[in-house]
């Protein structure tokens, strides 16, 4: 019964719940399988990195969307266009105003990895800096990724 449900448990479906529609959306917006790969959100002193990977090495067909979609967001973000973060997660991102309106501040550098890609987001402007730390943590607790929220000093 669901009376009988802890509310942990029911605060656990929730998320769960949550993390499956951002799933699904990521999917239609990202042009990948969110269940065949495995996005990173990474802080670093400069900025952070995006990078996602295919979980089968063999799997040309996804490796290849991650790429084209990667690639396509370096651009976008570049330009201010937070569009397709904004519909996976039917909410405006925390740090995407400020990263609109320092555009010209920040730098998106693609590259293409063994098993997918990474977009390395750079810049040398503390407001800038602070925004894309806030863009990356929310994507790291959105996404579930369990990557640190800490800035990776290395």
């Amino acid at each position: 019964m669901r009376g009988d449900k802890s509310s942990a448990a029911v605060d656990a479906g929730g998320h769960d719940a949550h993390l499956a529609a951002v799933n699904e959306r990521g999917e239609k917006a990202m042009g990948f399988s969110q269940s065949e790969t495995t996005h990173h959100f990474i802080l670093k002193p400069d900025g952070g990195v995006i990078q996602v990977e295919v979980k089968d090495p063999k799997d040309a067909l996804n490796r290849d969307a991650v790429r084209q979609h990667l690639a396509h967001i370096a651009q976008v973000f570049a330009a201010g266009d937070f569009d397709t973060p904004m519909l996976v997660h039917e909410r405006v991102p925390p740090g995407v105003p400020v990263m609109r309106r320092l555009k010209s501040e920040i730098r998106y550098e693609y590259e293409e990895t063994g098993g997918g890609a990474l977009v390395r987001i750079k810049t040398q402007n503390a407001e800038a800096l602070a925004a894309i730390q806030d863009f990356l943590r929310f994507q790291i607790t959105d996404h579930q990724t369990g990557d640190s929220l800490e800035v990776n000093r290395q």
